[in-house]
């Protein structure tokens, strides 16, 4: 009776997220700017409400996994192969009068572009502020009398300053907090296990999605990269790089702009809506690749249990476990948890949009596992997972829906790491 009664349950929560899914492309004209994916600035909802605890549980121990914040481009590629084209074409004269003013932008903001390459902005350091806050405020009994945390971040500097942020506000909303921070080759399996630095990387397969075989892929056309072109050349003929490579750059210039201050920069050279447009189709992109990677980060789910585990035994002493990565690994790591279905792997590339949305995958987006202890059981032990700050459900069956017995989730997770050749 008690497996038909968390399968019964446990169908009604995957009916609910399907309903709440079958709006992602209604989400998605109500807020144009999600379509810009994981360059989309962090996604938090005001009026979220966390559902109670079971009566007799009490939150003690925290795990959690957060991409940086927002930032400037992350390599220099982008910025200088915009100087180079528009500084050709002006000089050729063969930039529009749109064209132009966008050149003259561009240039007066080049200084600061190039300087900036990579690092986080002010507002990837609020981003991270705000989650920690709001992280002491929903799980006070966790943080209230102080504790250890040890926070891992991955080498870059902008992940290091994101942990700084958020470690800094948790400790200026309780100086009793003790925190351990550490960016080392130590830790990076833990955090970033595909980095070249990291002394025990392994090699794990590829996955690749279903849906790859079903996707149209006749014609390589794209109206908006000819529209682009259009709006801001008079000709392409000469310059470096060709048309589509050309327009491509200036979309991930266009779609970077909100995490760094300069909307507006590119004029109407691009709008919201035409990027809107396109957007199912870059989201089963961003789906491919994050597929592809899941089993990369079974090190990082072997921390996240390994580290659980000794929380909840006692012999670790912390009240919480942070790290602080990338959209490479936070992205494959929601697959390889299930979480809210991203791993069911649709053979219909149409309803990948309804299990996956790349904006869930935007600057400082995160995971967070929060357990739970029971007064009269101390190893009867829940586990909730947030996404965003928002329940979220697991491919784990249970009768307390956002709540799950953590030895099944742990039991779950194992059998799915062994699995993996």
């Amino acid at each position: 009776m008690k497996k038909l009664l968390a399968s019964i349950i446990l169908t009604v929560v995957s009916l609910t997220l399907s309903a709440q899914n079958s709006s992602v492309l209604d989400q998605v004209k109500a807020d144009p700017k999600k379509s810009y994916g994981n360059d989309y600035p962090y996604l938090y909802k005001h009026d979220t409400e966390l559902t109670k605890a079971p009566k007799g549980y009490k939150p003690f121990y925290i795990s959690h996994y957060s991409r940086h914040g927002s930032r400037y481009y992350w390599n220099e590629s982008l910025y200088k192969q915009l100087d180079t084209i528009l500084t050709e074409a002006s000089k050729n004269e063969l930039l529009t009068a749109e064209g132009e003013a966008f050149y003259n932008r561009f240039m007066d903001a080049k200084q600061e572009l190039m300087t900036g390459i990579s690092e986080l902005t002010q507002l990837g350091w609020e981003q991270h502020q705000g989650i920690s806050r709001r992280m002491f405020d929903n799980f006070p009994e966790i943080f209230a009398k102080g504790g250890n945390v040890l926070a891992i971040s991955s080498l870059s500097g902008r992940c290091v300053l994101s942990m700084a942020a958020f470690c800094q506000e948790l400790v200026q909303c309780n100086p009793e907090i003790e925190i351990r921070e550490q960016s080392s080759r130590f830790t990076l399996d833990g955090v970033v296990p595909t980095d070249k630095e990291n002394p025990s990387k392994r090699s794990y397969p590829k996955a690749t999605p279903r849906f790859v075989k079903n996707r149209d892929r006749t014609g390589s056309s794209d109206p908006l990269h000819d529209d682009i072109l259009r709006r801001v050349f008079k000709s392409t003929e000469g310059l470096p790089f060709n048309g589509r490579r050309i327009a491509g750059s200036l979309i991930s210039l266009y779609t970077s702009l909100p995490n760094i201050g300069h909307e507006g920069m590119m004029g109407d050279i691009i709008t919201d809506a035409e990027i809107a447009a396109r957007w199912e189709s870059s989201n089963l992109g961003s789906y491919s690749w994050i597929f592809s990677g899941q089993y990369e980060m079974i090190p990082v789910l072997e921390d996240i249990i390994a580290k659980a585990d000794a929380a909840i035994e006692g012999s670790s002493g912390r009240i919480g476990d942070f790290r602080f990565g990338h959209d490479s690994c936070i992205g494959p790591l929601t697959v390889l948890l299930g979480i809210n279905g991203a791993d069911r792997d649709p053979e219909d590339p149409s309803e990948v949009k309804n299990i996956y949305q790349n904006w869930q995958t935007c600057m400082a987006c995160n995971i967070q596992l929060v357990f739970y202890r029971s007064r009269k059981s101390p190893d009867d032990i829940l586990v909730k997972c947030l996404l965003n700050e928002t329940e979220a459900a697991l491919p784990v069956e249970t009768d307390s829906f956002p709540y799950y017995r953590w030895s099944d989730v742990r039991e779950f997770y194992q059998a799915k790491c062994s699995d993996v050749k």
